[in-house]
């Protein structure tokens, strides 16, 4: 995929006030200091997109971006950041909860995870609760620059081990580094072979209901002449 167009749409303090209209969205979201900024930034080719900060939990608000006038890429609070007050987390917690459950345009949820580190219970907790509420997920690791790749591979097979407790087929997973620009020309293109499957899905089911019209009108129209006959029999 080209990334042509990139620009910030809007930021939304609640659920209800995000872009309306059917337009597919992506969202990223992961424990503060994941990398997800610089993730954006390198995925659309714009440095400036999303605000980098050298202060974890910047992110506060739902976060629209406009891309190829085709499809948002959404920008969620992070959680898990131990300096932000009660108040807050719970704001974070609820605005999270009911963006990912209720916002029906959501394609996919992208949960960052940082490859460096052991799995978080954070982490595991969150993409727990995704998949008990049937919300399509990919794992993005990041930073993999960071680490030989003996290093990311004993990694990435850690946090496998602890998923195949609970899951029988592991979820889709990414390898990226923002420095490096790796992964992006895959998960671009698994973002607009998702578009083209959401599209086919959506024709499919418009030919289905449109079949079922047309066959519910013959019936109909059978019946009628069924039912002129009848009459005429009876005269």
């Amino acid at each position: 995929m080209i990334i042509r167009k990139a620009e910030f749409k809007c930021s939304s303090q609640f659920v209800h006030q995000c872009p309306k209209g059917q337009i597919n969205e992506y969202a990223f979201i992961g424990r503060s200091n994941v990398g997800k900024s610089s993730l954006i930034n390198m995925l659309t080719n714009y440095n400036t997109l999303a605000k980098v900060s050298s202060t974890p939990g910047k992110t506060q608000l739902i976060n629209h971006f406009n891309i190829n006038d085709q499809w948002y890429l959404v920008d969620l609070p992070g959680y898990g950041y131990a300096r932000v007050g009660q108040g807050k987390k719970e704001r974070f917690s609820k605005l999270i909860e009911s963006y990912v459950v209720e916002r029906e345009q959501l394609a996919i949820l992208f949960i960052l995870i940082d490859s460096r580190h052991e799995p978080q219970k954070n982490d595991l907790r969150f993409i727990e609760f995704i998949a008990e509420n049937g919300i399509p997920l990919a794992l993005v690791f990041t930073k993999a620059d960071k680490l030989s790749q003996t290093q990311l591979n004993a990694s990435l097979e850690r946090y496998f081990a602890v998923l195949k407790k609970d899951w029988d087929e592991l979820p889709r997973y990414f390898v990226t580094s923002s420095e490096k620009r790796t992964g992006r020309d895959e998960l671009l293109d698994f973002i607009e072979q998702c578009n083209k499957d959401i599209k086919t899905n959506i024709a499919d089911e418009l030919a289905s209901e449109l079949a079922a019209y047309s066959e519910e009108k013959e019936l109909e129209a059978i019946s009628e002449v069924v039912s002129e006959e009848e009459n005429e029999f009876l005269f």
